[in-house]
């Protein structure tokens, strides 16, 4: 690679990751800014799981399109088009009045959530195969604008009121697009020549196993990072009473090393192979995901000197402990996974990515509409960890049998000279 090309690549991967994260940033905006919308619309546990997740439907039906258009025609004109479509619906939001606005809205404001699909093929195109997995970790740690939400949105609400956050998202919407577009770069060789590429072409690749096994680790580890960066700030305020501005800070506590530390992800898949490091990344979720599922409990023991009470929960400090680790290890799979695209299907990485992407945006949506759910029908707050923990043994289980056979084959001998 040439220095000229070098110092654009490295040009292109910082613009894009400063975009991706602020359209995440504002793609997870309803996890903050739902709270007082929920409490002013008087929403239940299921209305307020939609309500948060709305923008992650229409972000994750959009990728496999968005994807095959980078490859097509670009990764920094959809990329920088993707932006600006999003400026008005994101301003729109704060003179919304009634439920349905919000959930129409926020389907509009959703697009922003499209860009991971077109930032990680224009991304990885720039870089050489042994340094993909630690240019898409680098780029793929924009999801950490979940945890500049966090950070950012509860002071704005406080000083200014609700509405302002919008107003304040949609400038900085317009800005990034024109930042980007400054900052990045068109090689017209990164374009995909020749042959079909139509929709259904281009994704003949699902006939192939791998790719679903692929969406099922994804649903887990962004899927589930998703669903748990928009329900957390919620949790805490609900289970533990703590104010909006402490619950959020806390919540961050998960969001931003499950963006942040991709990069290491990608590195460390780079060297240790996705398979292995995927396989030990969910085992520690597995770990996590039992221990937070266990909900406050109070036990009466007969004793020999009469009846103890043990009362057992998790405390906030050990809760938010666990939620840290669980935010590093998705951080990890989330790159890992991505290690597994670049390196099987390098020839149409966007389509495919955005196939894997639509998997996990469509388990960041689904997620926390069961949460709200589960919660409404039982009562029990836990139980949306306890549904992350069967998403996780399916995982495990999926994994086991679909490598298996590769591991236990049997090892060709070279040839008698």
């Amino acid at each position: 690679m040439s220095k000229e090309k070098d110092n654009r690549a490295v040009s292109v991967l910082v613009a894009s990751t400063f975009a991706f994260t602020i359209c995440f940033a504002i793609w997870m905006m309803f996890a903050v800014l739902g709270i007082p919308i929920k409490k002013q619309l008087n929403l239940n546990e299921t209305q307020f799981g939609l309500l948060a997740a709305i923008p992650v439907l229409s972000g994750s039906l959009v990728r496999v399109p968005l994807g095959i258009w980078c490859d097509k025609h670009g990764g920094r004109i959809v990329f920088f088009l993707l932006m600006l479509a999003t400026v008005v619906p994101i301003w729109m939001i704060s003179i919304a009045t009634e439920f349905w606005h919000f959930l129409v809205l926020g389907l509009f404001v959703g697009l922003a959530g499209g860009s991971f699909s077109v930032g990680t093929p224009y991304v990885a195109r720039w870089f050489p195969p042994k340094r993909k997995g630690l240019a898409m970790g680098i780029f793929g740690a924009g999801n950490s604008g979940s945890a500049l939400t966090k950070f950012v949105a509860p002071a704005i609400i406080g000083a200014y009121g609700w509405q302002m956050l919008p107003t304040v998202y949609a400038v900085a919407m317009a800005l990034t697009a024109l930042i980007f577009w400054q900052f990045s770069y068109t090689d017209p060789s990164h374009q995909v020549k020749g042959g079909d590429a139509s929709l259904g072409a281009q994704l003949k690749m699902l006939k192939d196993p791998r790719v679903w096994r692929y969406c099922q680790y994804y649903s887990v580890v962004f899927g589930g990072y998703v669903a748990l960066a928009l329900w957390m700030t919620k949790y805490y305020v609900s289970e533990y009473g703590f104010n909006l501005q402490l619950a959020a800070l806390l919540a961050a506590c998960f969001s931003l090393p499950g963006g942040v530390l991709r990069a290491l992800g990608g590195w460390i898949s780079d060297r240790y192979g996705a398979h292995k490091v995927t396989w030990w990344v969910m085992w520690v979720c597995w770990v996590c995901f039992f221990l937070l599922s266990y909900p406050p409990t109070s036990m009466v023991i007969k004793t020999v000197n009469g009846d103890m009470t043990m009362d057992i929960s998790v405390s906030p400090l050990v809760f938010t402990g666990l939620l840290f680790i669980v935010g590093t290890a998705m951080a990890i799979g989330k790159a890992s996974v991505f290690k597994f695209i670049a390196d099987d299907f390098s020839g149409n990485i966007g389509a495919v990515s955005g196939v894997v992407g639509l998997a996990g945006g469509l388990g960041g949506f689904v997620l926390p509409i069961m949460f709200g759910a589960l919660v409404d029908l039982t009562g029990v707050r836990s139980s949306a960890f306890m549904l992350l923990y069967g998403t996780v043994c399916v995982s495990l289980v999926w994994m086991h049998y679909s490598f298996k056979p590769a591991a236990s084959a049997p090892v060709a001998l070279p040839a008698a000279a």
